[in-house]
């Protein structure tokens, strides 16, 4: 565990598929950091109403602010790692705004990661066994579709640390995105 000061706020995005969670998981357990990923917000959101119903995105607000809230109040050592699948539009732009907030009210450094792969690694990796059981999207179709009318988003104007992981494992991205934030 490496010790920090101050606090961190990890933000970490990409395309589904393209190994956020388990990266997250690597960088959290080096930083002693929380982890949040966008799969803990949403899910319970997801249980309970299709993507269509309007109930579905009001109760994902709802649960988003409620963490964010309770996140301001923690320690003000405690550091967290988040993960997203955010693109360049209005509403994305302010789940990423978030964060960066939520770091400035804990008097935290925030720290902008995107990761990326090529589309036929995202594709592999979108196939992989369990996916599907964390409610996380497995049609080639649909991340084709979001690859080809979307950009990821780059961190608004925030610094960021870009890394490609087409040929990285999780563990290595981790290494290399701790290496960047120490830097």
């Amino acid at each position: 565990m490496i010790e920090q000061a101050p606090s961190l706020v990890v933000h970490i995005n990409g395309w589904p598929g393209s190994g956020k969670l388990t990266i997250a998981r690597h960088l959290a357990e080096r930083l002693g950091a929380r982890l949040a990923d966008n799969h803990t917000l949403i899910n319970p959101a997801e249980a309970l109403f299709a993507r269509s119903n309007p109930l579905y995105r009001s109760l994902r607000a709802a649960i988003r602010k409620s963490v964010f809230e309770h996140l301001v109040k923690a320690p003000v050592e405690q550091s967290f790692v988040f993960t997203d699948a955010l693109s360049d539009d209005a509403t994305d732009t302010q789940a990423f705004e978030d964060c960066a907030a939520l770091a400035r009210e804990r008097g935290a450094r925030f720290v902008a990661v995107v990761v990326d792969c090529d589309v036929e690694e995202n594709l592999k990796r979108l196939a992989r066994a369990g996916r599907s059981k964390q409610h996380k999207l497995t049609d080639p179709a649909v991340l084709l579709d979001l690859r080809a009318k979307h950009r990821l988003l780059r961190g608004n104007g925030h610094a960021v640390v870009e890394v490609d992981v087409t040929t990285l494992g999780a563990d290595e991205a981790a290494e290399h995105i701790v290496g960047r934030i120490l830097a």
